[in-house]
């Protein structure tokens, strides 16, 4: 796809939104939404994603929303640091199918990173046990302040 398509009210990320595709939550509010990434490059790798806004890309966002985007990505990243205990972090954010874009809805990734672990590849890593990542859901939900 490329950086200039119609939304796809049918991606992956507008069903998760809608319930008719589960996740696995670490919080939300009336604005956005926090889930396990179900095919995590690490371990607690999160995915943060606007619920009022239908953008597929970062030019596309509206500034209100992304900046509640922001705000949610920095909480969890605190909240993870205090969960996981990471030596670091990354955080992705992908544009278009040249750039890495694999859902057309956006999104923020977080992910975790320890010294002497490698990352799993973006789109090529297994998918998850579901109680393993509510487990760590609810480390990460802990630490919410």
């Amino acid at each position: 796809m490329t950086l200039h398509a119609a939304y796809d009210p049918d991606n992956v990320f507008a069903k998760i939104l809608r319930g008719q595709i589960p996740s696995v939550k670490v919080w939300e509010d009336d604005d956005v939404l926090v889930f396990m990434d179900v095919f995590p490059q690490s371990e607690g790798h999160v995915l943060i994603i606007s619920k009022t806004s239908t953008a597929r890309t970062l030019l596309e966002i509206e500034p209100e929303a992304l900046q509640k985007v922001v705000a949610a990505t920095q909480r969890t990243a605190h909240a993870i640091q205090k969960a996981l205990k990471p030596d670091g972090f990354s955080v992705f954010q992908y544009n278009g199918e040249a750039g890495g874009q694999t859902v057309f809805h956006l999104h923020f990734h977080i992910v975790p990173r320890w010294a002497g672990r490698q990352m799993k590849g973006h789109g090529h890593a297994p998918m998850a046990d579901t109680e393993a990542l509510r487990a760590l859901a609810d480390r990460i939900a802990a630490e919410l302040d």
